[in-house]
């Protein structure tokens, strides 16, 4: 009997050693890029699809997962996929930006693997080449809790989770967008908004978007992959209960509306307590210069009766609303996040500062065309990727590092020059980061490969002594940013992930112009336990084609 107990207590401590020791699950996805022919706004134009489909798949994965991605570019033109707010640890590799991957060649196909590593939270994934995002190939990617990791809310069912893309919309194709930024022009003022890929229309018939069952509480994770403008999203007649944003549990407000920024994502909580019939879900755009812009959607209550009402909610307006919601964000200390400790274990309010960096937008042309500039250095995309430049150990055949300088002056800057935008900084150090915005327009930031506390929002400009103002206890952990006209924001970070990261305005035609940076966290170890060897799957460019791969990392 003795015996029968001890073969039974090892196979029970074998099973608990091959769980610890086994690898976390694999989510495997075969995606092919094409055009197709679609009407948005009731013109036929050329989309980006992924799978036939507009807007692309939505990844569905939990926290730790290895996500596998084999990407088929059967578009003309080299392409990559950028996936928004997912950290990429010691893995900079798969961010999907130029300054870290060569683009996937046409009738080529290259396999994204990343994990999705002690995150949480409503992202999305959206091309990051040649204006290709104003032509679709964007999507939503779902991190969702383990089950041992209690969360601060009733979790809806399976099928009580809706993803929402709200967007800004050209007619023009994205080659003919691209033309006009090549010609020295701006976009302009967009033709519409979509809502899941439509516009939508107010008459009260149409299929619903989503279909609700009297009683019951739905999720709903929004976010904005436009291009450049700021939307302001509500469902008719119901409140919303913000519960997560870009990875983050926050202090559950009720909202009537939010205004979801350029990049941003948000999860709300919304139940369905209203009488049984139609209702409109409105998105409508915010800072353009005459009409708001709007797309509507239909939900609808099982078994409801009744058209949803012609009168819809109407959108806020001034940015002083916006700042104002910005500043009832808070982060939820009481929750775990995607590991079993307190959020508010990290006191980031008590490290000292090691450096601040204040970048200044600006804008100007260059040989008559127009370029976006940070602290008066538009950047450009060498055709090696920089950060094959460092891996390859020849970076000064690409780049100079610090050509920009991080203390710019007070006076207004009028020149840009073109040049790579490679900032070298320390592993490790706690940054301050100031955006400063000096232009009527609003603008949104994005940092990839870390979340940051977003600890003020002021109108004006920043000095030293506006610190006091700061949020240092409970500002919420994000990766986006926007900065109101005439206004800053500050931002706090450790450099603790190594890899070369970008930091770009997320309206795609800044970025395209220039308005965008590299930071480089370089280990000197070269060691495997602080960042990942460049995948054997990597196409190659540039001056690294015929080289001679360095000696790997080793632990």
């Amino acid at each position: 009997m003795a015996s029968a107990v001890l073969v039974f207590l090892l196979c029970l401590t074998a099973g608990a050693l091959t769980t610890v020791l086994g690898e976390d699950p694999y989510l495997f996805y075969t995606w092919n890029i094409t055009y197709g022919t679609i009407s948005p706004l009731g013109v036929p134009q050329q989309v980006i699809l992924i799978n036939g489909q507009f807007p692309g798949p939505t990844i569905n994965s939990t926290t730790n997962n290895n996500v596998i991605v084999n990407v088929f570019n059967n578009i003309d033109e080299p392409f990559l996929l950028t996936w928004s707010g997912i950290q990429h640890r010691k893995n900079s590799w798969q961010d999907g930006v130029l300054g870290t991957m060569c683009p996937i060649a046409p009738g080529t196909n290259y396999t994204y693997h990343f994990q999705v590593k002690d995150q949480i939270g409503t992202y999305m994934y959206y091309p990051s080449t040649g204006l290709h995002r104003a032509a679709g190939a964007f999507g939503g990617l779902n991190v969702h809790s383990r089950s041992v990791i209690p969360i601060p809310y009733t979790l809806p069912l399976e099928n009580d989770d809706f993803y929402v893309l709200i967007n800004d919309w050209y007619t023009k194709s994205h080659s003919e967008l691209r033309k006009l930024l090549d010609s020295g022009r701006t976009l302009a003022r967009p033709q519409g908004v979509l809502i899941n890929g439509q516009s939508g229309k107010t008459d009260g018939k149409g299929e619903p978007l989503f279909t609700l069952k009297p009683g019951r509480t739905y999720k709903f994770r929004i976010c904005n992959p436009g291009l450049r403008t700021s939307l302001n999203f509500r469902i008719q007649g119901h409140n919303m209960k913000l519960v997560e944003m870009e990875g983050s549990h926050v202090v559950q407000n009720v909202y009537k509306s939010l205004d979801v920024h350029v990049g941003q994502c948000y999860s709300v909580l919304v139940k369905a307590d209203q009488e049984p019939k139609d209702y409109y879900l409105v998105a409508s755009s915010r800072f353009l210069k005459g009409e708001p812009l709007m797309a509507t959607a239909l939900i609808r209550y099982e078994g409801g009766k009744g058209p949803a009402s012609p009168e819809l909610p109407e959108g806020p307006v001034g940015w002083a609303w916006s700042l104002n919601q910005f500043r009832t964000f808070r982060w939820n200390l009481t929750a775990s996040a995607a590991r079993p400790n307190p959020q508010g274990s990290y006191h980031y309010g008590e490290i000292n500062i090691t450096q601040t960096y204040k970048f200044v937008s600006s804008a100007n042309k260059v040989d008559g065309k127009l370029r976006y500039a940070i602290n008066g250095v538009s950047h450009v995309n060498p055709t090696t990727p920089p950060k094959f430049a460092e891996y390859y150990e020849v970076p000064e055949k690409v780049f100079k590092y610090d050509v920009m300088s991080i203390t710019p002056p007070a006076e207004k800057i009028t020149q840009v020059t073109l040049d790579t935008n490679i900032r070298n900084v320390t592993f490790h150090d706690f940054i301050e980061i100031i955006f400063e915005n000096p232009e009527n327009t609003i603008q949104s930031w994005k940092v990839d490969g870390y979340s940051f506390f977003a600890v003020a929002i002021e109108p004006g400009t920043w000095t030293p002594e506006k610190r006091k103002n700061y949020n240092l206890q409970d500002a919420v952990s994000r990766h986006t940013i926007q900065v109101f006209p005439k206004s800053w924001a500050a931002i706090l970070l450790t450099f603790d992930n190594a890899g070369m990261w970008n930091i770009r305005s997320e309206m795609t035609e800044r970025t395209y112009l220039g308005q965008q940076l590299y930071i480089s966290v370089y280990s000197p170890r070269r060691s495997l336990k602080e960042e990942y060897n460049l995948p054997d799957n990597a196409p190659l460019c540039g001056i690294v084609a015929d080289m001679k791969k360095p000696e790997p990392y080793n632990l």
